[in-house]
């Protein structure tokens, strides 16, 4: 044979090994992006990015492989799953999926995966937090804040007279979407930390008895001093807080602890808007905000619907439909790094060194 033949024999051989090695290679990757589908895959659900986690699970967004509708679900890690925890998990969702007001995040679907893996499925809000709106964009006007505060009122209605306080109404926890081409829509997310006013905390035995729960800026007086106290008028209290914030850029009461900040919420005056940004604020928006603060439950906004009323009869000029549509069309070409989806993103405080985040602490164990 000659060297020609044999060396042309030997590329076919080295050929047809390429040949197979690449189909080899080829079915092998194949086969890993299927068991990463797979593992994505959470019964109907198609899992992608994470949006966020927090205390009580992880949030993905996902697509409904049948109706092809974007979702977001929220997760409850295995390794988390216990009886306190999961009952908790369960009251979430069920407490939420009763909430019909379009201004309340939706849920469409519960479940519980082979595997032990808890979690449910809502709609996917493409919009950012109100904490994150004033990041980028500043003190907002009047008008606008009382637009989105009159709607985030509305919900906490339907909710308060279902029963139930939400009881961690804070900027993270407040999102606003251009839902359906109607701009400045606001939803209220995270009911995680809800409570049923007709049942005592220590019968429901899901939080510790005992306990502050929520987040430090945005507590109410009577959150501090006993939990089993907590009711509508307590979330009045945390939205006349965002309110504040949302005019301001600040909290009402900023310290280097918690307990420093507590002591102000029970004791100490609030700065008017006014003062804290050294000019003009529409004073009927003002004494409105001022009442929501009050630390006697009884002088303020009895509920989400008394609250939501007085908003309405400011009605104060200065942002328009025209206004939020500008903004809203605007609002891709601004984006920056931030992080925007479903699941709000905690940001440090803007000032002293007590971050916005949820607060439990057990008052048998503070001596």
């Amino acid at each position: 044979m000659s060297v020609d033949a044999v060396s042309r024999e030997g590329m076919v051989f080295m050929s047809g090994a390429f040949v197979v090695a690449t189909a080899v290679t080829s079915h092998v990757i194949y086969g890993l992006r299927r068991q990463v589908r797979t593992a994505m895959r959470l019964g109907q659900y198609q899992l992608g990015r994470k949006l966020g986690e927090g205390g009580m699970g992880i949030v993905h967004e996902a697509t409904h492989l049948m109706l092809r509708r974007p979702t977001a679900v929220k997760l409850l890690p295995v390794e988390k799953v216990g009886e306190r925890t999961v009952a908790r998990f369960e009251r979430e969702v069920q407490q939420t999926s009763r909430l019909e007001h379009p201004n309340s995040v939706r849920i469409y679907d519960y479940g519980r995966t082979p595997d032990g893996q808890f979690y449910y499925a809502m709609e996917y809000l493409d919009g950012v937090t109100l904490e994150q709106l004033v990041a980028r964009e500043g003190p907002l006007p009047e008008a606008r804040a009382a637009h989105i505060l009159a709607q985030a009122a509305h919900a906490l209605a339907e909710a308060h007279d279902l029963g139930l306080v939400h009881r961690d109404i804070k900027p993270a926890n407040l999102m606003i979407c251009d839902r359906g081409r109607i701009p400045d829509t606001v939803k209220v997310l995270d009911f995680g930390l809800v409570k049923l006013t007709d049942e005592p905390e220590q019968g429901l035995d899901i939080t510790h008895a005992n306990t502050i729960v929520g987040t430090p800026q945005y507590l109410a007086p009577e959150a501090i001093r006993d939990a089993d106290a907590v009711g509508p008028a307590s979330d009045v209290y945390a939205l006349g807080a965002v309110g504040f914030f949302l005019v301001t850029g600040r909290h009402v009461f900023t310290g280097k602890s918690v307990v420093e900040i507590c002591a102000q919420h029970l004791s100490a005056t609030p700065e008017r808007p006014s003062d804290v940004l050294g000019r003009a604020v529409d004073p009927d928006y003002e004494a409105l905000i001022a009442d929501c603060l009050e630390k006697d439950p009884a002088a303020r906004p009895r509920d989400g619907a008394e609250l939501a009323d007085a908003i309405e009869r400011l009605q104060l000029p200065g942002w328009t439909v025209e206004d939020a549509r500008a903004w809203w069309d605007g609002f891709s070409s601004r984006e920056t790094s931030d992080d925007v989806g479903t699941a709000p993103t905690q940001l440090a405080a803007d000032a002293g060194s007590v971050g916005n985040t949820q607060l439990a602490v057990d008052l048998g164990e503070r001596g």
